[in-house]
């Protein structure tokens, strides 16, 4: 499936499947000292230093301050995210997704839509061994959103407390490789969702406030460039490059035009709908 190959082209996956051994490699030869190489390790430090996935709180204020804080929720693509499959690093970036569209929807979401986003970011965590402390605590959530108990401004309260600790048990339960492509599929749909309300509402400086972030563009584009060779067919590898490529082109700029972010909604639409 098209979706699959693009997560293996953002994932560090090995270059065998789950489901075969591994081939045992010759060993090979000592090279001579030379430049130094780009490594994941190195990746991994520089993404610590990254908002890949800012908290609920903070991009509430961002939102508020750029005046699309509500309206969001009718951009969210009418799209099925299946969790129930074998390869967890397809479901990592689902969940990603699935949490944007949660986080990002809190304050003007229909109550039976955000407990769906909910459940769904659940369904994710709990299929990359996310643990039962999570699944406990949204179930917890989206009955007291079913019974309306609670505001949807105590809710971001409430979200930014379980952001700061869902990835570091997602990266204890389900290894580090999740965590990128968790942020991956994030920061990917929050683009999307953020640039589709900038244009809806035709505001010329907000793309300028919510989009400059080269550094999270740079960042994945380098982590395809090192995974992605020889894992995924090359016609995926280049809309991921392209894409990728593009978006850190615009997020670099001083200032963001309207048409810098209708082009990034079209760039992020073309990578999501390989979904």
């Amino acid at each position: 499936m098209l979706s699959s190959l693009l997560f293996v082209a953002l994932s560090n996956l090995s270059a065998c499947s789950e489901d075969s051994p591994a081939p045992v490699e010759p060993p090979r030869p000592v090279e001579p000292a030379g430049p130094a190489k780009l490594d994941l390790a190195a990746l991994a430090s520089a993404a610590e230093n990254v908002a890949l996935v800012p908290s609920p709180a903070e991009m509430q204020k961002a939102l508020e301050r750029a005046g699309i804080a509500t309206g969001l929720s009718g951009l969210v693509a009418d799209r099925t995210l299946k969790m129930d499959i074998e390869n967890k690093d397809v479901i990592a970036v689902r969940t990603g997704v699935a949490m944007a569209d949660a986080l990002l929807t809190v304050k003007d979401a229909p109550p039976g839509k955000l407990t769906a986003r909910l459940t769904l970011v659940k369904t994710g965590m709990t299929a990359l061994g996310g643990g039962a402390d999570i699944g406990a605590t949204i179930d917890d959530i989206n009955a007291r959103i079913t019974n309306n108990s609670v505001s949807r401004e105590d809710l971001v309260k409430e979200l930014d407390e379980i952001h700061g600790a869902i990835i570091p048990e997602i990266k204890f339960e389900a290894g580090e490789r999740a965590v990128p492509l968790i942020q991956a599929g994030s920061w990917l749909e929050g683009s999307n969702l953020v640039s589709g309300a900038i244009v809806a509402a035709n505001n010329e400086t907000a793309g300028t406030e919510l989009l400059r972030q080269p550094q999270v563009a740079d960042y994945f584009l380098k982590y395809v460039a090192v995974e992605g060779a020889g894992k995924a067919p090359d016609a995926v590898l280049a809309q991921l490059q392209t894409t990728l490529t593009r978006l850190k082109e615009i997020s670099s700029k001083p200032t963001l035009t309207l048409d810098d972010v209708k082009e990034v909604k079209a760039q992020t639409d073309a990578v999501l709908a390989l979904l």
